[in-house]
């Protein structure tokens, strides 16, 4: 993934990607959002033993029934594929108009994650809401309608202001640490028999370092953000909250889960993307050369 005339030409490789690490990750997403939101999951047991508390919430995470789960993968999938598309894009147009290398990096993915996070807001606290297993609320229309009856218009938007600090820097960390990637390792022999396998070899490095670097850095903050959809509290308000009841632990509560929540949908949509645009330009090679051999 890379280029601003490779984005233009493959938008529909960007959002295939998208959809299909939007799909992978539900089940560790909503692992993650109750874990982070400090939701009560009841004891579990597998044969009639008790499961470890740190286990249940994976296990709650894959069983049904499934909350939200149309609406939060098409949120993710049109958000990742506008981000990813947007900041390669905007990279070369920027650099094209005589910015440097810096600005032209940041500001596409600074704005684009931001519009994102402000549009998919309501969508974002009704399905975390959902995830709350002592919820009645079924779909995220009746989540959002809950929270509309209840906290208002202004509600839907409740913590934006933590999203945007923990999403925008997730993602501009990702992109700078996948563009710097792929400056930095070696590229793939084009006359090598095994160009194919070190291609995708050096995107799965670069994707699985831009997906940990931005994941390691948000977490305390999809933890106030969490936590101010629980309590309806402000940011200030939450992180005082948090820190009076829990201790500065709650700097690290859910890192593990966010960590693979966030690592792996990051990751797979950066690789999956190099994947189906060396897919579609091996088509359009193998096209041209059918059509030169009829001619």
């Amino acid at each position: 993934m890379g280029g601003g005339s490779q984005a233009k030409e493959y938008p529909w490789e960007y959002l295939s990607a998208s959809a299909c690490a939007a799909a992978i990750n539900y089940p560790l997403w909503r692992a993650s959002a109750v874990g982070q939101s400090g939701f009560i999951v009841q004891t579990m047991c597998i044969a009639g033993r008790p499961v470890p508390a740190v286990v249940a919430p994976y296990l709650y995470a894959f069983q049904p029934p499934y909350k939200g789960l149309t609406a939060t993968v098409l949120g993710m999938t049109w958000a990742r594929a506008a981000i990813f598309w947007g900041s390669d894009y905007g990279k070369v147009l920027l650099k094209d108009h005589g910015y440097s290398d810096a600005v032209a990096t940041v500001t596409p993915v600074l704005l684009v994650s931001t519009t994102v996070q402000c549009v998919n807001m309501p969508v974002v606290r009704a399905s975390i809401t959902l995830q709350n297993p002592a919820t009645e609320l079924t779909t995220v229309a009746s989540a959002v309608r809950h929270i509309h009856a209840n906290h208002g218009l202004a509600g839907l938007w409740h913590g934006t202001s933590a999203g945007i600090l923990k999403t925008v820097p997730k993602y501009c960390t990702a992109v700078v640490v996948k563009d710097f990637m792929e400056e930095w390792l070696p590229a793939a022999d084009p006359a090598s028999a095994t160009c194919d396998r070190d291609c995708l070899s050096r995107s799965a490095i670069k994707s699985a370092a831009a997906g940990l670097a931005g994941a390691a850095l948000t977490n305390p903050l999809d933890v106030i953000r969490n936590s101010m959809f629980k309590t309806n509290l402000s940011l200030s308000d939450t992180a005082r909250y948090l820190r009076k009841t829990t201790g500065w632990g709650f700097l690290y509560r859910g890192l593990g889960k966010n960590l693979v929540a966030v690592t792996i949908p990051v990751a797979c949509t950066i690789f999956l993307t190099d994947v189906f645009i060396q897919t579609s330009r091996q088509h359009t090679l193998d096209a041209k050369e059918l059509l030169s051999k009829q001619e």
